[in-house]
């Protein structure tokens, strides 16, 4: 079978749960990583068949992919800011309005002295938000705090291929305490609300940690509230925190951070005209 013609196949066989251009992308995705070929020589090649053993390894992430399993998991690895993380069914999959959250503070931080700056990170997930800021940062000190053991495993991982130095803390932020204080805290916390599940694909249900993703409906902005907290007592004066939010709640999260008692609050949109970010500082610190 050649190459176009399998592109073809995936489309046709992933049609109940994938439109064509999310199934085609998936193709990519797979087909580089068994191929090892960037997305240019892998067009190049369409008319060139595939030997049995490329064939197989082929179709048997096809098969994954028809009963739902992210693509991600199946390769093992997913794309982060430059980088390929680890990831497996104890981390969240990184996501594109993730990457613009790291976007936006390496370039609030371009002008500012690294050796100086101080970063904590709440819910270390898979890595991707402190290693890449340790990364692009360089000479930042960066710390992150998981309250699930096998999410540090993966980001330690991450942390060593990688060859960043981030300090890792095993806790629950809601009990956690520390002496120190930081230029920026960033989370991006679990914000979908259970009510909103009717609108994921099930990939996502069934096979991403729900400890990582869902809060109660009657109290959406409970971790945002509890690192608010932390916020206002370990943020250095004109520190700031930045938060993934969910985009249904940017006003209530906005308000809730000015009841708080903090100010500057900047709401942003990621690439979809959604509101999914938020900045703000601290009053009298």
């Amino acid at each position: 079978m050649k190459i176009g013609e399998l592109e073809e196949h995936f489309a046709l066989e992933l049609e109940p749960l994938y439109d064509q251009d999310e199934a085609k992308a998936l193709f990519g995705l797979a087909a580089e990583h068994v191929f090892n070929l960037t997305p240019i020589k892998l067009k190049m090649m369409r008319d060139i068949d595939t030997d049995f053993v490329h064939l197989q390894k082929i179709l048997s992430i096809l098969n994954d992919l028809m009963i739902g399993k992210p693509i991600q998991h199946i390769l093992g690895e997913a794309h982060f800011y430059g980088s390929f993380f680890k990831v497996n069914q104890n981390v969240l999959i990184p996501r594109p309005e993730t990457e613009e959250l790291v976007d936006w503070i390496i370039n609030d931080c371009k002008t500012k002295p690294k050796a100086e700056l101080s970063i904590f990170d709440v819910g270390t997930g898979s890595g991707c938000i402190p290693i890449s800021l340790k990364k692009y940062l360089t000479g930042a000190t960066v710390t992150t705090l998981d309250v699930s053991s096998e999410a540090i495993a993966v980001a330690k991982e991450n942390a060593q291929i990688m060859d960043t130095n981030v300090d890792f803390i095993l806790a629950d932020i809601a009990a956690f305490s520390s002496e120190n204080r930081f230029d920026i805290i960033v989370s991006n916390p679990p914000y979908i609300r259970y009510l909103e599940q009717v609108e994921m694909h099930k990939n996502v249900l069934l096979h991403e940690p729900h400890l990582a993703l869902f809060v109660s409906d009657g109290d959406p902005l409970i971790f945002y509230k509890v690192i608010a907290d932390f916020a206002k007592t370990n943020l250095k004066p004109s520190g700031n925190v930045y938060f993934e939010i969910n985009e249904y709640l940017g006003k209530e999260t906005r308000e809730m951070l000015e009841e708080k008692g903090f100010n500057d609050i900047v709401l942003k949109q990621d690439m979809q005209g959604k509101d999914r970010m938020l900045k703000a500082t601290i009053k009298n610190i």
